[in-house]
């Protein structure tokens, strides 16, 4: 490695650890200031919740490493351009390619590393920590409930709430699903609750205010009674809901908690599904096809036919077979919906963890431009380009995620795509740097 490689490299190495730090820090303060208020004071070790704040940064510092590269590309060639150096340096003949290689091929390796990181390290601590939440979450209830999100915190039922107070533990516009009675389809709306255990810790209460009960009989669905209520309790047997570490192999792992060889297989599994579900439609549609000609030729033909024609051999219990048939269809249609749902959202994890490692390398060809060009705007410029366009990465990565999700493009290119154009976007303009330095020396 020749002289002025070791000190390019040595330039951005302090401003790595700075910015990495920073990041980290802004990451895990917000993580604190939202959720420490929740977890403190409700009877966790000190361990548990600095364990919490561990496992949870497992996740920042696959965002973190990323944005530090770019932060620093941009100031430590914004500090060489702004003394000068880099000038003495293409005077002497090395082009803009030559200074930017090693720091391309440090941030390559750093994207290696980082692969290896959000495939063997990420998914173990995010599992631990997911596990950990739900640890605590039997003991403080309202700690697993997000807005507009279905949770089975209370056992036997599916609640949801619009809006959750942290603060007083209020819940607002309330739904609650009982699955508790598989004969019964029972749904519970109310304005307005709280989930909260006695004082002895022996029972959990769930307040509900202002609210209905629909109920309908399953599965003849010939039964349908609704009930109002001014207030309503329902209290559960808080056994369970203290802290007590559970199996961790006893959980099923999420799509963030699985490596990308697993998730590619769960991705194929879902297809496999998929596709025997396509089939088993296909074979219903040839079916009602089938049953609606025998209808019709049975209208057409006469009395005579009508025995050969129709297999129940009366039109009524023909038509009841047709749709039967259609709710089998409805099923199978359900059925290759969700398969292809769980498939895009595999496929969409399988290639974040590789596109989100080689970003290191996409923000080192973005960064070093940038920071020629930003030369004389000093700190808060360069600080201001990385912002602006990990915000753009980001932006074109979350588009993405839901285009893939409603199937418009593949999962592939959708996540890929921020990085093919920042690199684009990075590669031109070093070409434009480049000649307009040749042809200034011309």
């Amino acid at each position: 490695m020749k002289l002025f490689d070791r000190y390019i490299l040595r330039t951005h190495f302090g401003t790595f650890f700075f910015s990495f730090v920073t990041i980290m820090a802004v990451f895990v303060l917000s993580f604190v200031t939202k959720f420490l208020e929740r977890l403190v004071g409700k009877g966790l070790d000190f361990g548990i919740i600095a364990e919490v704040v561990v496992l949870q940064s497992a996740w920042m510092v696959g965002l973190a490493v990323p944005m530090a590269v770019l932060v620093t590309t941009v100031m430590a060639f914004g500090s060489l351009a702004n003394s000068s150096e880099l000038t003495v340096m293409r005077a002497g003949g090395i082009s803009i390619y030559r200074l930017v290689s090693p720091v391309l091929l440090v941030a390559l390796a750093l994207s290696l590393l980082m692969e290896r990181y959000n495939n063997v390290l990420m998914p173990g601590a995010n599992y631990r920590a997911n596990a950990l939440f739900a640890d605590i979450t039997r003991m403080k209830p309202t700690l697993g409930l997000d807005k507009n999100a279905f949770s089975d915190i209370i056992k036997g039922y599916s609640i949801m709430a619009r809006d959750v107070d942290n603060e007083t533990g209020e819940l607002y516009d309330i739904v609650l699903y009982d699955r508790a009675r598989p004969d019964m389809r029972t749904v519970i709306l109310a304005a307005k609750g709280k989930i909260e255990f006695t004082p002895d810790n022996a029972y959990l209460v769930l307040t509900l205010e202002d609210g209905q009960i629909h109920e309908l009989r399953l599965p003849e669905m010939d039964r349908y009674r609704k009930m109002v209520f001014a207030k309503n309790r329902y209290v559960f047997d808080a056994t369970g809901y203290g802290f007590e570490r559970s199996d961790e192999g006893a959980r099923r792992r999420g799509g963030k908690e699985l490596s990308a060889a697993d998730l590619l297989a769960m991705a194929r599994e879902f297809q496999e599904k998929g596709d025997e579900a396509q089939r088993a439609a296909i074979r219903g549609v040839d079916e009602l096809k089938a049953g609606i000609d025998r209808i019709r030729s049975h209208r057409t033909g006469g009395a005579a036919s009508a025995a050969a024609s129709l297999p129940p051999a009366v039109p009524g219990r023909a038509i009841e077979a047709v749709d039967g048939m259609l709710g089998d269809l409805d099923v199978q249609l359900d059925r290759i919906r969700q398969n292809r749902e769980d498939y895009r959202q595999y496929m969409i994890e399988y290639n974040k963890k590789y596109s989100l490692a080689f970003a290191c390398l996409v923000f080192a060809v973005v960064g070093a431009p940038l920071g020629i060009m930003a030369r004389r705007g000093g700190f808060g410029a360069g600080a201001a380009l990385s912002l602006a366009f990990f915000v753009l990465y980001w932006v074109l990565m979350i588009g993405g995620e839901k285009i893939a999700e409603q199937g418009l493009l593949i999962p592939a290119v959708c996540v890929w795509l921020p990085n093919v154009i920042l690199s684009c976007a990075g590669l031109f303009m070093l070409y434009r740097l480049s000649h307009s330095v040749n042809a200034s020396a011309r």
